[in-house]
């Protein structure tokens, strides 16, 4: 059983070989054409009818779950639909469901030995660290703050525990559209999120201290949670000018700090994604690479179409030459053999010796057309020849293909490493706000980020 994606990987041997065929789908139009190709051989092979255009039309119209059985013991092929696959699998899990399936685990793990002598965090480590850790918020009510200064909400994920409270702190949230392009392998732009706290003290804003966040823009909501609780505002996030120093501060320090680290393909020209593992870009090379490979065989194909062509004309003509010359020439020693049967027999029986002179003249001239047939069967183009040349001519053809799958293999291609820094140009911050980041506090003093 032989069974693929990709018809065009196939050789025309494997295909010839193939005598029940299940056609799903076909996405290209280059596998349709080896479809079609390998149908016909089958088909001319055990000499069965076969309707090109008809095939053709059949492959078009194969939808999901429709198929084309051909079978070379049946009369014609088939179209089936298969049943529907029933499966229990859901899509992907809400941050609130893994939540509620970790519970269990985390609450073993609480409960382990090791455990009882671990020191309490107050933030999870891949979370900005609050501006007030107290069991009780420092202000009850949402702070007053000036028209100018624009304020979001981080929506909350997680679910409520017992005993515990939810309380906004106030952070500064930064996001910014950085473009990076390198001649013509590489042009993308990558989107940054970072989350930062706000201090009182000298230093207000540290930006390599923020937290990369993963939340859309538009998820940020404009209004707090019902019974929630605030933090202080510290006095520098109360005044609006602040957040135009910042947002310059902000875009200084991506200009300083951001790189962009990308995987480079040299023989296929292509750089990966941002955030794309090694393993995902050479899977996406490999598919890359064999529609480049396959565009390649056929325009190698279509070179050497024409002399093909050739040479089979050439073989065609050369074996109908043999063929017409070896039977003139077989014509021809018939009739000189009569001849000089004729001759002897007619001096034998006491003929005139000008008429047994004239036949036998009439031989001797036969004899000599028959050598020149036979010279003309031996001058006629060698049909061996041409099919040496033929045979040489696809060897050729073979080994151009092999050595252009053999330049096209990303699976063992040394990838090169690229670092890219943006320009000051091509950092683009789209918004620099002052966001309520809500926390879970429970009664020993703990704070846990909601929104994760």
């Amino acid at each position: 059983m032989l069974a693929t994606q990709n018809p065009v990987d196939l050789d025309y041997k494997g295909l010839a070989n193939t005598g029940t065929w299940f056609i799903g789908r076909l996405q290209t139009e280059r596998d349709k054409a080896r479809v079609l190709e390998g149908l016909e051989g089958i088909a001319a092979g055990t000499g069965q009818k076969f309707d090109k255009q008809e095939m053709e039309q059949l492959l078009a119209g194969l939808t999901n779950r429709i198929f084309l059985l051909n079978n070379v013991h049946d009369d014609a092929p088939e179209v089936f639909e298969t049943r529907w696959a029933m499966s229990y699998l859901r899509g992907p899990l809400t941050r609130a469901q893994i939540k509620r399936l970790m519970d269990p685990l985390k609450g073993q793990t609480a409960t382990a030995p090791a455990a009882s002598t671990a020191t309490p965090a107050t933030t999870s480590p891949a979370s900005p660290a609050p501006a007030a850790t107290a069991a009780t918020p420092a202000a009850q009510q949402r702070p007053l703050l000036s028209p100018d200064i624009t304020q979001y909400y981080i929506p909350v994920r997680s679910s409520q525990d017992a005993n515990t409270t939810l309380s906004y702190h106030p952070m500064l949230l930064g996001a910014a559209e950085i473009h990076y392009s390198k001649s013509r392998t590489i042009d993308m732009t990558e989107q940054v999120t970072l989350l930062t706290a706000i201090n009182d003290g000298p230093i207000d804003l540290d930006w390599g201290q923020a937290t990369a966040v993963d939340l859309p823009l538009e998820d940020l909501e404009s209004e707090p949670q019902t019974g929630a609780q605030f933090t202080e505002v510290p006095a520098k996030a109360s005044k609006a000018k602040s957040y135009a120093t910042w947002r310059k501060d902000f875009a200084s320090w991506l200009y300083r700090n951001q790189r962009l680290e990308l995987l480079e393909s040299p023989s296929l020209d292509i750089a990966s994604n941002p955030g794309e593992s090694e393993r995902d870009f050479r899977i996406r090379l490999q598919q890359i690479a064999r529609e480049q490979r396959d565009q390649a065989v056929e325009n190698l194909r279509q070179k050497y179409a024409g002399k093909f062509a050739q040479l089979e004309d050439r073989k065609r003509r050369a074996e109908q030459v043999v063929a017409r010359e070896a039977e003139q020439a077989k014509d021809q020693k018939y009739q000189t053999a009569i001849s000089f049967g004729a001759t002897l027999l007619s001096s034998f029986m006491g003929r005139k010796s000008g008429g047994v002179l004239g036949r036998a003249t009439t031989a001797a001239r036969g004899v000599s057309r028959t050598m020149r047939q036979s010279d003309d069967v031996e001058r006629a183009e060698n049909v061996a020849a041409v099919s040496q040349r033929l045979a040489d001519l696809e060897a050729e053809f073979k080994a151009e293909a092999e050595t252009i799958e053999r330049s096209l293999d990303p699976t063992t291609e040394q990838l090169d490493t690229v670092s890219l820094k943006p320009t000051k140009a091509n950092i683009n911050v789209k918004l620099l706000t002052l966001v309520w980041a809500p926390y879970w506090h429970d009664a020993q003093g703990e704070a846990k980020p909601a929104w994760e």
